[in-house]
């Protein structure tokens, strides 16, 4: 099983993590900028931040064997500060970076006219710089969240195939699935989805445009939930190639839109047999 995560947070993880996903198949993740958890009073706290995910986490990713890609964005939470608002000046010269392969998390909060205000102009920027959008939807209200993130979209002139709206559960897949984005689900313990309804959901409406990921970050979250989702697939009966389609081909063929996608195998790293939960997997051993 050869995985992608394509929205996880690895700068809230430890190096453990890294060596557990490798160990589960995991061999490139995209890292979206997104809230910290307590509030940024600067423009140089956002600065400080993105060159860690550009530089760093980069760095440390590889380590471990595994290709790191990040998305770069005011998100929405922090949309509603002023002292945030001045990023959006400084987000061009990092939405041009290698490794940055869309503009996210964008979209919304708590739907204020200020984050009406920073999603439009962000996906501005995402046709300005030909990047793919990540799109976050909100965790109150998500039915109308997600409606109102469509209709943004479309009036901002952006190719429905060039946006995965994320977050989704079984009330606005349907949604979005009609207006031709991308759908994304986070598999995520507690809250959001869990893995075998992601199954019901892949049985009922397809493979095609789905992304999966674990969005796992400083709360209660699993950085293997793609895997176990994987495995969930098996069980209920998809097969290798289904499953190589959901955690590998689909955030490809998405994320490779920007062109800034790396995906050949790091040098230094050879795979041996192990086992995760039942599936052979490739364990990373530095020569």
């Amino acid at each position: 099983m050869r995985i992608f995560d394509p929205h996880i947070h690895m700068s809230s993880r430890t190096t453990d993590d890294y060596e557990a996903m490798y160990a589960a198949g995991v061999r490139a993740l995209v890292e979206p900028a997104f809230w910290l958890g307590q509030p940024r009073t600067s423009v140089g706290s956002y600065t400080d931040y993105f060159d860690a995910l550009i530089g760093w986490e980069r760095f440390r990713a590889a380590q471990f064997g595994i290709r790191h890609h990040c998305t770069i964005a005011l998100n929405p939470k922090e949309a509603n500060d002023p002292r945030c608002r001045e990023v959006l000046d400084v987000l061009p010269r990092y939405l041009a970076k290698d490794g940055v392969v869309a503009v996210g998390e964008v979209g919304y909060d708590s739907m204020t006219k200020e984050e009406d205000e920073v999603f439009a102009r962000q996906l501005a920027l995402a046709l300005q710089h030909d990047l793919p959008v990540l799109v976050h939807t909100p965790h109150r209200d998500k039915l109308e969240g997600t409606k109102r993130t469509l209709d943004v979209v479309r009036e901002a002139g952006i190719a429905p195939e060039r946006v995965v709206v994320d977050h989704l559960n079984e009330v606005t897949v349907k949604l979005v699935k009609d207006s031709g984005a991308w759908m994304g689900f986070s598999i995520y313990p507690d809250t959001k989805m869990d893995e075998h309804r992601m199954v019901e959901i892949l049985r009922q409406y397809g493979l095609d445009n789905m992304i999966v990921n674990s969005a796992a970050d400083w709360g209660r979250s699993d950085p293997l939930k793609t895997a176990k989702t994987g495995q969930a697939m098996l069980d209920g009966g998809f097969t290798e190639a289904d499953v190589d389609k959901v955690l590998w081909q689909n955030p490809v063929d998405f994320y490779g839109q920007s062109g800034r996608l790396t995906l050949d195998p790091l040098p230094g790293f050879t795979g041996e047999a192990a086992t995760f939960e039942g599936n052979s997997v490739l364990r990373g051993a530095r020569k």
